[in-house]
């Protein structure tokens, strides 16, 4: 009994101590999970908000770098103070971002991206913007693009793209670690359940083991086991009486009974809290992912605005940076329509709208939306109902929503206009701050395009200015670079090559260029470099150009700024004409005192010789005789010097007439001829027609200048042949000698004022240098030229070309010759009788035919019946209601008469009308009856009206001759 008892109480023992070794697994089990679970939560929690910390510092910082850098180039752009000080606030709030984020920076990333912020605020901050600042308030502002181009876009560029990686990985690492955190709840959860199920197990099977192994009397307890394993109640009846193990054992199967149903309790109790805790973690991860998704929104959208701000900075082609404009703003915006049009420029850019959608855009925008815009001065939102041309094959009711953005410049003054459109979704209020600070971002860059196009404009405008100056212009900086030069310094100097080319040559290289140029002269560079570094503000010299035959004068003028030099300006002209007239004028007055004083000194001898002496009659005429020739010499000279001036000055008259060169040529031969005994003189005549509108006079001295030279400049004899000659539309009279010739580089010369070929055989000729430029001056005055064909020791031929008269001959003759004579046929409007007989009288006397009307009304109708070669007409006609002005629109309005010339005779000083009317000449009474011939003659010859050459015939004599 006693071992029995022992056995039975050492099985009632280890049954108890079994069964409280697994509750106490349980309990240790659950208490270990709530802890794990604890601990994952607040290092996850820790975690995070070391990371957001972080990435809330970087975002600070990437803002106020952003936001400086575009202060910055506002203020390089516009000089606006005010931008220039927030962006170095941004630089102090920078710097103290920088600190904060040294104090939590743990990994390897974050002391790599913390030692790029620390160079990045050095090099931007404390160097390149302190220098950028310098050189924009020095005005040297090619520096300060000189800073960005090298390399100083660049950094920044590569710094933001540094910070945007960190950016990334961070909210990789938040993400990472909200998955983590819920895999690891997961899977916490599921090693529990499967704990307790085992726990579960072995108590079961342990106990069914002690059941078998104490017999029945623990049958109940395995039977009741599996009830409570069941989840069924059970109840293990024993003797209240006993105090045996079984009594134990069923008093602690009851305890633990109760224990396990609190336990379960208690579990259920927690897996609810483990599943609410469950639920807020995915809340917390859905929250987190709209946050995630937040945050890339933002990301994307700071992208594209970044995006579109790079777009405005990176050129100045205006339909360029319009069309970026407008399809970035779509972009950003999420429009599915836009354009933005310009207001005082036709300029726009359009991204999907059609080209005749645009054109309606720019015609009716001043109608209504422009004031609206101009009065509210923000952004408007319009809600309207959908075309159909935009609904597709929706047939319900939809709605389009338009944004209209008003642009505005540095003046307050709207200078473009965008208009963008959504279908889907309308434009939020709240955004409409965004809208004006892009619209700002834009106005600034437009400005700055604007700018950059006006200072194009100014500097082509300079550019041409300079081209247009007929001195060479150079620009050369302080180290002898050339900074700007002109088109006639690039011809003068032999640089062949485009301005482009030119600028911003070192001195080595253009000084090398020009020394080749000048075949080894250095005294012109010498003189450059010199003034280059000299204080003065000016010198000259002239310098000669062996390669090119010319003479230049060279101004040299320092540039200063700030009393600093910073260039030189030198002027080159060129006084190749100036040198070579002072160089004649110097041969002129040894010329001319020889032509001068030999014929004086002739007239002073023999006058004396017959003051002093007794002479014979014969030796007496002899003695005047030379007199006579040497002053009429003198005459002739002193007349050249006369005509050339009043030729020059505009004042020599011409008295035109139709004249014949023929007798002219044959008389000044005749004449000629008798100083010219060794010289054959021949007129060859190859037309019958030798007819030309001239002054007679001034045409007999131009062949006599000719043809007296032929025989100068052939001393020794030798025939000379004259040739009269009709080709295309010219009357050619040249004259040919076999004398000394003409060098061909001193042809275009040699119609020059005083100018004379430097040669031994003519010093022995004499001449002032006179005569040639006297018959160019003529030839000219006659609507001709003079031009010479020579070779040197074999002769020249000079030719003198007139316009050609076409005339009509009658060939009748009266009395044995004929007497020729031009007639036009003139019209005189008058209603003053006896002016109008004066006018009659002088256009017959110059050999006209005239008609005359004192009504305005028989004119018109006489005209329509024979047309008129010119018409004078007064305005003011007393004989009916049609004055000259009504005369003049009716003569316009007809084809076959509006172009007849009129020359308006009047005392009426309304000269614009009368030349807006079409009248060729308008005289202003009174004026010389010979300026109103003058006046018709050249007008008709200026039209190319050819008149009739008429030979009177004696049968018109005869009232019954055939007319």
């Amino acid at each position: 009994m006693k071992i029995n008892s022992y056995i039975k109480e050492s099985i009632s023992r280890q049954f108890v101590a079994l069964i409280c070794f697994f509750i106490l697994l349980f309990v240790v089990g659950a208490a270990v999970l709530v802890g794990f679970q604890k601990s994952l939560n607040d290092n996850y929690i820790s975690n995070r908000e070391k990371l957001v910390a972080k990435r809330t510092v970087v975002q600070n910082i990437e803002m106020h770098f952003n936001n400086s850098v575009s202060n910055a180039r506002g203020y390089y752009a516009f000089n606006n103070e005010s931008l220039k000080e927030l962006a170095q606030n941004d630089q102090e709030k920078t710097k103290k971002l920088i600190q904060q984020f040294d104090k939590i920076t743990r990994t390897d990333d974050d002391r790599f991206l913390l030692n790029e912020m620390n160079d990045f605020y050095t090099f931007y901050f404390e160097e390149t913007m302190p220098k950028a600042i310098a050189f924009h308030e020095a005005g040297n502002y090619k520096k300060v693009m000189e800073i960005a181009n090298t390399g100083g876009t660049a950094k920044v560029e590569a710094f933001k793209a540094q910070i945007t990686t960190y950016l990334d990985e961070l909210n990789k690492v938040l993400e990472q670690k909200v998955t983590n955190l819920s895999n690891s709840i997961t899977k916490i959860q599921i090693g529990f359940l499967f704990y307790t199920i085992i726990l579960l197990i072995l108590v079961t099977v342990i106990g069914r083991i002690m059941v078998k192994r104490i017999g029945k009397p623990l049958s109940d307890f395995a039977y009741a086991a599996n009830e409570i394993a069941k989840g069924n109640e059970a109840e293990v009846k024993i003797e209240k009486t006993r105090k045996d193990e079984l009594a134990t054992l069923s008093i602690a199967f009851s305890r633990m009974y109760q224990s396990i149903q609190e336990k379960e309790n208690d579990l259920l109790t927690q897996n609810e809290e483990l599943i609410a805790q469950q639920d807020e973690l995915y809340a917390q991860q859905t929250q987190l992912e709209d946050v995630l998704k937040t945050i890339r929104y933002n990301e994307e959208t700071l992208y594209r605005r970044n995006r579109l701000i790079n777009d405005l900075s990176s050129s100045f082609n205006k339909e360029k940076v319009l069309d970026s404009i407008i399809k970035n703003m779509c972009n950003l915006m999420h429009a599915d329509r836009g354009i933005i049009v310009m207001m005082k420029e036709e300029a726009y850019a359009g991204f999907g709208i059609s080209m005749k959608g645009a054109q309606q855009f720019k015609d009716y925008l001043y109608s209504d939306m422009y004031n609206r815009l101009e009065e509210q001065r923000i952004p408007i939102i319009i809600k309207r109902h959908l075309e159909i041309q935009e609904k597709g094959y929706h047939e319900e009711d939809g709605y389009v929503y338009d944004l209209y953005i008003p642009v505005f410049s540095a003046k307050k003054e709207i200078i473009a206009i965008m208009m963008l459109s959504r279908f889907s979704d309308r434009f939020t209020e709240f955004k409409i701050d965004e809208f004006i600070t892009l619209a700002k971002q834009i106005g600034i860059s437009l400005d700055k395009i604007h700018l950059f196009e006006q200072t194009e404009k100014d500097k082509l405008l300079n550019q041409e200015i300079l081209n247009n100056v007929q001195e060479g212009i150079q620009l050369v900086g302080i180290n002898g670079e050339i900074l700007q030069v002109n088109s006639k310094f690039c011809d003068m100097m032999g640089y062949h090559k485009n301005l482009e080319s030119l600028a911003g040559k070192s001195w080595h290289e253009w000084t090398n260029q020009l020394a080749l140029f000048l075949e080894g002269d250095e005294a012109l560079i010498t003189f450059i470099e010199n003034s280059l570094g000299k204080r003065s503000n000016s010198s000259f010299n002239t310098y000669p150009i062996k390669k090119e035959n010319k003479v230049i004068n060279v101004y040299a003028e320092g540039l200063y700024r700030n009393e600093e030099k910073f260039g030189t300006v030198f002027v080159y002209r060129d006084v190749t004409k100036e040198f070579e007239v002072d160089k004649m004028k110097s041969e002129f007055v040894s010329t001319v005192s020889h032509e001068l004083r030999t014929p004086l000194a002739s007239i002073l001898g023999f006058t004396e010789l017959m003051i002093n002496r007794e002479l014979k009659e014969e030796r007496q005429k002899k003695y005047l005789s030379t007199i006579y020739g040497e002053a009429k010499r003198l005459t002739d000279l002193i007349n050249d010097f006369l005509d050339v001036q009043r030729m020059e000055s505009g004042k020599q008259t011409y008295e035109k007439k139709y004249i014949e060169i023929l007798p002219i040529i044959e008389k000044i031969v005749e004449n000629q001829q008798i100083n010219a005994p060794n010289h054959e003189i021949n007129i060859v005549l190859s037309i019958d027609n030798t007819c030309i509108v001239g002054d007679k006079l001034k045409v007999e001295q131009a062949f006599t200048n000719i043809i007296s030279n032929a025989i100068k400049y052939s001393p020794k004899g030798g025939p000379i042949e004259i040739t009269i000659y009709k080709e295309q539309d010219k009357l050619n009279v040249s004259v040919k000698d076999c004398g000394l010739g003409i060098p061909e580089e001193e042809i275009n010369k040699l119609f020059s004022k005083f100018y004379r070929v430097d040669n031994t055989d003519r010093r022995k000729i004499g001449g002032t240098g006179l005569g040639l430029a006297i018959v160019q001056e003529i030839m000219k005055a006659h609507g001709g030229e003079a031009s010479v064909k020579s070779k040197l020791g074999k002769g020249s031929t000079f030719t003198l070309s007139f316009p050609y008269v076409s005339v009509q001959l009658d060939d009748s003759t009266q009395d044995g010759h004929m007497d020729k004579f031009i007639s036009y046929k003139i019209m005189v409007v008058e209603d003053d009788y006896s002016l109008a007989e004066l006018m009659i009288h002088e256009l017959k006397d110059f050999g006209f035919q005239v008609q005359y009307f004192k009504s305005g009304k028989e004119a018109l109708e006489k005209i329509g019946q024979q047309i008129p070669d010119a018409i004078v007409l007064d305005i003011m006609l007393e004989e009916d209601d049609v004055n000259g002005w009504e005369i003049m629109k009716q003569l316009k309005k007809r084809q076959e008469i509006k172009d007849i010339p009129i020359v308006i005779s009047t005392a009426l000083d309304e000269k614009e009308k009368g030349y807006s009317l079409g009248a060729m000449d308008y005289l202003v009474k009174p004026y010389r009856p010979s300026e109103l011939s003058r006046t018709i003659m050249q007008t008709l010859l200026k039209m190319g009206k050819i008149g009739q050459v008429l030979i009177p015939d004696a049968r018109k004599k005869d009232p019954n001759s055939e007319k």
